[in-house]
């Protein structure tokens, strides 16, 4: 047990209401209004369904947020038609806004430490290693993962316009996707109910409590008033009670969630990152560190701008074949002797071993979230290769430029340990 555990539980209850009370179909239908363009603009409008995948993945985990978000994208496609009669444009514009989705989530889930379960094991890891050391907080994760996040959100979006969103692909769709329907939708809806605008609250408020328990060392923020016994999983649980405490106005007596609604949660990622830390507790009490560190002697000389790459190469390669946080779990301890071999600080290695195990873009079996976009038959293996390969070298990139400059200054890595 750990705070890191905390921290999922509380965000999963919160993911869990958010998809309860309809929440995320509302921002999907105004996102796709205000991106829809007049005239109809496909990249513009990938972009909006992309974008707001990404952002509903940054504060649920990404298997989720591709779960809520893939009936969204389907029914946006639902609107344009199928079969054989069905024009080339349209065909490459739905390929498109699927991959885009399942993309998204993966990529959203990097820039926070909510996103995703591998940055979650890799700050438990850390915490567990090196005890010491300054915690990773959720906003000192916040700082490298956004910007890392961005520079690969853009790299995705420009291979899937340059891929799948040819010149007359506007007129062909906007026959079908006009923006009288889009609002039809949200009118059926309704106005927001007291319910909706409650868990949007309580998600508002464990946002600013995340990025403000630990600011700067000039201004500590909130979490200095508990001298250090709080955590970010502290502000989850305790946002995640406030739910089933107020009511949601609809029954007399019942609350914005009951035990039942939380019946969804996914104890099999508590149970996995449960074991992530009993993992890296045993490869260092049983000795197995020191004779990996003792193996791993030849790389002390190898130039660390070699590494780095090579590393995240290594890891978005095996996690193709094996579960993210797996990954993650196998490769962190080894990636910790590795930079302790060739004395430099372990998040160097640590960071890019962990988001590494997150570009698992080229097959279904990748990740739960590429399952779910396989699943509508929209597209197939060779879509998944063609856009994969391509944003995974964009990624490899993008870490390898980041991390020893943006995020030395984040991690503060040029400190001695």
């Amino acid at each position: 047990m750990d705070d890191v555990i905390s921290l999922v539980l509380g965000s999963f209850i919160l993911a869990l209401a958010v998809e309860h009370y309809n929440i995320h179909r509302r921002l999907a239908l105004n996102i796709t209004l205000i991106f829809c363009g007049d005239p109809l603009n496909p990249p513009l409008l990938l972009l909006g369904i992309c974008a707001t995948t990404a952002f509903v993945s940054m504060w649920m985990h990404n298997v989720a947020a591709a779960l809520m978000m893939m009936p969204v994208a389907t029914g946006i496609l639902q609107r344009l038609p199928s079969g054989p009669t069905r024009s080339p444009h349209v065909d490459k514009f739905c390929r498109a806004v699927v991959l885009g989705v399942l993309y998204s989530a993966a990529v959203g889930g990097m820039s926070t430490l909510t996103g995703t379960g591998v940055n979650l094991i890799l700050v438990g890891m850390w915490k567990s290693y090196f005890p010491e050391a300054d915690p990773i907080s959720f906003n000192t994760w916040f700082f490298f993962g956004f910007p890392l996040a961005l520079l690969v959100f853009f790299a995705l979006w420009a291979i899937l316009c340059c891929l799948y969103c040819s010149r007359g692909a506007g007129p062909a769709l906007s026959a079908y996707l006009d923006k009288s329907s889009l609002r039809r939708e949200l009118q059926m809806l309704g106005p927001m109910a007291f319910a909706e605008k409650m868990v949007l609250a309580v998600f508002s408020m464990l946002i600013v409590l995340w990025m403000t328990r630990s600011i700067t060392d000039d201004v500590p923020g909130w979490g200095a008033l508990f001298n250090g016994r709080v955590g970010d999983g502290t502000a989850s649980v305790m946002m995640a009670t406030l739910l089933f405490i107020i009511p949601n106005k609809k029954q007399k007596g019942e609350k914005l969630m009951d035990w039942n609604k939380c019946k969804k949660l996914p104890w099999n990622i508590v149970l996995l990152l449960g074991a992530g830390f009993a993992i890296a507790a045993g490869v260092r009490s049983s000795g197995l560190a020191d004779v990996l560190s003792k193996a791993l002697t030849f790389l002390e000389h190898a130039p660390y701008l070699v590494i780095a790459p090579a590393v995240c190469l290594i890891s978005s390669t095996v996690t193709e074949f094996t579960s993210n946080n797996s990954t993650t779990t196998l490769l962190v301890p080894l990636l910790i002797q590795v930079a302790q071999t060739m004395h430099v600080h372990p998040l160097l290695l640590m960071v890019p071993g962990a988001i590494g195990a997150q570009f698992s873009y080229l097959l279904p079996t990748g990740t739960p979230s590429n399952v779910v976009g396989f699943t509508t038959g929209h597209i197939e293996i060779k879509d998944m290769i063609k856009t994969g390969v391509p944003l995974k070298i964009a990624g490899i990139a993008a870490l390898s430029l980041l991390m020893p400059s943006l995020g030395a200054y984040v991690f503060g890595t040029n400190e001695e340990m």
